[in-house]
């Protein structure tokens, strides 16, 4: 039993921390009738309609064969590594950052052993956890950080992918300057496994899913509430699989309830709210992306938004925050997870090489803030 519980703890480490953040913060603030005003529901009935979406697409291996069906045109490993990060690359603007390295990573992996091509597992895993992190903050539904930022924010849809293009734009260069310079041309020829043929059934499934990912939008739109998508959503998956509705991130969930009970209670605390304040006002963007680095940057979003309004410069700094250490952002973990379960695997030579790569994104990402005069007021 202790083995289970030390497993977990190391699993849901965020989790766990979060919820004694809240516990503890809990001695301050005793339970009352303001609790309910910390959560922000609307927020969660989003992320919560989307998980379940992308949980049912990925059960019906929609994404691998998309992936399939590109790698057929590769004719050397350069091409191969360049649909297999941009594939994470575009996918996570859709389907969010861990979705798309669940669904990509592990076909990689598969596809570099058939190919005999072992030796480029490291570098091109790398790339593709780094591109879904950059991928993903163009977009609001790209990962959970920008959906709550631009739920508070009330930013329109297109303010906030004109907020992040010329991140996004400068990122899709570097992949690829990435991709020429660290990988060769060697001539392969791969061949993955016949994409999965679904059956009627399947196809009407992914049909029905693909037309729930879209009415979910207009909810991200602001054009229909969430909690009548939550509730198309949750009676389509029941119709659908229930066994999907296991299948959702829970703990995320959680710890976005944990965080928003511990926020709350300090803003109620003047000494530390008046003292938080002072430290983060001015200095939004670069309070974030060191954040980031030690506490990942989806909780560093929820704690910072509690004491300022900027919250384009939160959105900025904690996708760019994402890059920099294994634990910046937690999807980052997702791929290195993968690739520990490798035989042969070399996780030191990994994280020397994550951290490089990753330093090198942030510090370009960051130098063309300074140099655009982008300020974030």
């Amino acid at each position: 039993m202790s083995q289970k519980i030390r497993n977990f703890l190391k699993k849901e480490a965020v989790l766990c921390i979060s919820l004694l953040l809240a516990v503890l913060s809990m001695i301050f603030v005793p339970l009352d009738r303001q609790y309910a005003n910390y959560i922000d529901f609307h927020t969660l009935s989003i992320l919560l309609s989307l998980m379940l979406i992308m949980a049912g697409l990925r059960d019906l291996g929609l994404f691998s064969t998309i992936g399939s069906r590109m790698l057929d045109r590769t004719s050397n490993v350069r091409s191969l590594s360049i649909v297999l990060v941009l594939l994470c690359f575009v996918f996570s603007m859709f389907i969010t950052n861990d979705v798309s390295l669940i669904a990509f990573v592990p076909f990689t992996i598969d596809v570099l052993i058939m190919a005999g091509l072992e030796k480029y597992m490291i570098r091109i895993i790398v790339l593709q956890t780094v591109a879904a992190n950059l991928g993903s903050m163009l977009t609001p539904i790209g990962n959970p950080q920008n959906l709550y930022l631009f739920s508070k924010s009330r930013m329109s849809p297109a303010g906030f992918v004109s907020l992040m293009l010329p991140y996004t734009l400068l990122s899709f260069a570097g992949l690829l300057a990435a991709c020429f310079i660290l990988i060769d041309r060697r001539d392969v020829s791969v061949k993955t496994q016949a994409p999965k043929t679904l059956l009627s059934a399947e196809k009407r499934k992914a049909v029905i899913y693909i037309l729930l990912f879209l009415f979910a939008l207009t909810s991200v739109a602001r054009l229909i509430s969430v909690y009548i998508v939550m509730a198309v959503v949750l009676a389509a998956v029941l119709a659908l699989d229930r066994k999907t509705l296991l299948k959702a991130d829970y703990a995320l969930l959680f710890t976005f309830v944990f965080l928003f009970i511990f926020i709350g209670n300090m803003k109620r605390i003047p000494q530390i709210s008046l003292w938080l304040g002072s430290i983060i006002q001015g200095h939004e963007l670069l309070t974030s992306v060191l954040s980031s680095q030690v506490i990942s940057n989806v909780p560093a979003a929820i704690l910072l938004s509690g004491f300022t309004d900027n919250t384009s410069a939160l959105i900025v700094g904690t996708n760019l925050g994402g890059l920099g250490t294994i634990i910046a952002s937690m999807a980052s973990l997702i791929s290195f997870k993968y690739y520990g379960k490798t035989a042969g695997k070399r996780n030191a030579a990994y994280l020397g090489v994550f951290t490089l790569l990753n330093l090198i994104f942030l510090e370009a990402l960051l130098l063309y803030t300074i140099l655009a005069g982008a300020v974030y007021e």
